[in-house]
Formats: C-alpha cells, structure tokens, sequence
C-alpha cells in the first residue's frame, strides 16, 4: 500500500524545469519500489521513472536524459527533477509503488498537473 501527496507542478515553457515531490505515508517506505506515472488527457497512465527499493533506477525512454528520480528514505520523500520540458510532458503526474495499485484505487494521489507551452 501507498498514500502519497504529489506537488510542485505548474506552468512552464518549454525548455524550462520543474522539480515534482511526493510524501509517501508508508510503514515501511524503504521497502518499496516507487515510481512517477503521468496521464495526460485522453491517453492511458503510462511509467516515468521508477526507483527501486535498493537503488535501480529505470527511466521511460521518452524521458531519459531530462528526468531525474530521487528518494529521500529518512523523509520518505520521492522527487522527480524534470530539465528541457516538451509540450508532450504535459500531463498529470501521480507517484506511487510499482507495480501500481489499479487506477480505480483510492490509493493513489490527487496527482500533480504539469502543463509544458510551446
């Protein structure tokens, strides 16, 4: 199980950064793989990043080399670091486990809204 509060989305150009934080209300958060998944209107929740539990990361290629994930264990924070934004970034950003819980759980977050101009 994960409950988690995403923020730190906003407005930006293309081109420009933003750094997304998620509080994860976990027992045991130091045993769980965490990721970040986006949605963007009309089209499927897909994997950004995923951080496991003892330290792989893995990035979804449309991503690699713009996104960094990090996780703060003492804090039970996860953070995504997202340099040179496309408008096809635009979405809404949600974290939790991996695998995910299904989207029709309460499990997951209110999600954060990142929106990328062109």
């Amino acid at each position: 199980q994960v409950q988690v509060v995403e923020s730190g989305g906003g407005l930006v150009q293309a081109g420009g950064s933003l750094t997304l934080s998620c509080r994860a209300s976990l027992t045991y958060f130091s045993d769980e793989n965490v990721a970040w998944y986006r949605q963007a209107p009309g089209k499927r929740r897909e994997l950004v990043a995923s951080f496991y539990a003892r330290g792989v990361i893995v990035y979804d290629d449309s991503v690699k080399g713009r996104f960094t994930i990090s996780r703060d264990n003492a804090k039970n924070m996860v953070y995504l670091q997202m340099n040179s934004l496309k408008p096809e970034d635009t979405a809404i950003y949600y974290c939790n486990s991996l695998p995910p819980p299904p989207e029709e759980s309460d499990e997951w977050g209110q999600g954060t809204q990142v929106t990328v101009s062109s």
